[in-house]
């Protein structure tokens, strides 16, 4: 019977969490208008100083001479505000930092206060550019340099304040508007790589999920198919009967491909011993089954009727089994699945040319509910798989707690 419950719990959770961030990044902005914000609030601290310096009553020279320092510096910054300016080596960095200091500082000795903003620009790419304890450390000595202008033109203790602060403000509105644009490049990137990884995450799990529910079934049939045609010549009556069972797991392994697709299906741990002893006794092994089991939570008895059934796939593909015994019991709070068979000698694989990997499948699969897989062959030919799980994970308990 199928059911609205995921095939794969710690594949849906991984794209359900990818699908939420992909939802709450949706209103970012894109990283271009990100720049074009840094762009425009570095052309405006620009336009202003340009202002001051056009307002001013220099002569010619010394304002052409300011104007070409004032280009020279929102080269460099628009340098050291650049995606990766951080990650050029060490001299590159000191030396277009020890061109920015020049271009600030000279102007400063004609210019003064009427030039203080462009220190803030200063102070942000030691910040982008340096280490953090070095950067914070520059960034103040900058900050301090500034108390020099105002103090030399005689300017009240308020206006200096106002200056330091002015050029601090500005720093960290470089600083962090360049951040805030890598923050958004950054952040798009990591969409695009979500996206992906969602889409590889289905893929592995539509191809988990195919191994899983129709290598049993397949195997099941290609039993039965082989029992017909033993049945056929002295026993009709009985081989239509199979035929019957063929026809009901053929039906079955469509809907396992459909539920499959569609990403959902529950399963039972009872129905899967029944089915098991019916098969097993198809191929002639002596099944004893012992069950001790209440309700288990409808995850738990789907994981743990997967693990039965890539089990007895494995005792009629990887062995030559003459017994198998199931023991599914509940104890302590833990519920253990123990699969025992004989016939697994070294020397005997199925001879199809892919065998799957099923044991790695319910490793993943028993990892979703905190589960463990234990395997053990012994050297008399014995295979043993033991499937072990807490009644109710942890992932359960908690969302109970927090309803």
């Amino acid at each position: 019977m199928l059911s609205r419950q995921k095939l794969s719990p710690e594949t849906a959770e991984d794209d359900a969490n990818a699908g939420e961030l992909l939802g709450r990044s949706g209103n970012l902005p894109a990283p271009r208008l990100g720049r074009l914000v840094l762009l425009a609030a570095l052309f405006c601290y620009f336009s202003i100083t340009l202002l001051n310096i056009l307002s001013s009553h220099a002569s010619a020279a010394p304002v052409t001479a300011a104007v070409l320092c004032l280009f020279g510096i929102m080269a460099l910054q628009l340098l050291h505000s650049r995606p990766g300016a951080h990650l050029v080596p060490a001299r590159q960095k000191a030396l277009t930092l020890f061109a920015q200091a020049l271009l600030t500082y000279v102007p400063l000795l004609v210019f003064k206060t009427q030039w203080g903003s462009m220190a803030g620009f200063l102070a942000g790419s030691l910040l982008l550019l340096l280490p953090a304890p070095q950067a914070w450390l520059m960034y103040g000595v900058v900050g301090a340099s500034m108390l020099a202008p105002p103090l030399l033109t005689g300017l009240p203790v308020v206006e200096t304040f106002y200056y330091v602060q002015s050029t601090l403000l500005t720093g960290l509105v470089v600083y962090g508007l360049t951040r805030l644009a890598d923050l958004i490049r950054v952040l798009h990137e990591t969409r695009g790589e979500l996206t992906r990884v969602a889409v590889t995450q289905e893929r592995l799990r539509f191809a988990r999920d195919l191994h899983d529910l129709l290598g049993y079934s397949l195997s099941a049939i290609t039993l039965k198919g082989e029992l017909i045609h033993r049945l056929l010549p002295a026993h009709p009556a009985r081989a239509r009967a199979e035929v019957e069972d063929v026809l009901t797991m053929s039906r079955q392994s469509l809907a396992d491909v459909r539920s499959v697709a569609s990403g959902y299906r529950d399963m039972s741990l009872q129905d899967e011993i029944t089915s098991a002893q019916s098969v097993l006794s198809a191929a002639d092994v002596r099944i004893d089954a012992r069950v001790r089991l209440g309700e288990l939570e409808r995850e738990l008895d789907t994981v743990l009727a997967t693990v039965l059934r890539e089990a007895v796939t494995n005792v009629l593909r990887h062995s030559r089994a003459t017994y198998c015994e199931i023991a599914a019991e509940q104890s302590a709070g833990q519920v253990r699945l123990t699969i025992v068979n004989d016939g697994a000698t070294s020397g005997y694989r199925d001879a199809s040319p892919h065998s799957g990997s099923g044991l790695g499948n319910l490793q993943t699969r028993l990892g979703a509910v905190d589960g463990a897989l234990t395997v053990e062959q012994r050297v008399d030919g014995t295979f043993r798989l033991m499937a072990r799980a807490p009644e109710q994970s942890d992932r359960e308990e908690a969302s109970q707690s927090a309803a």
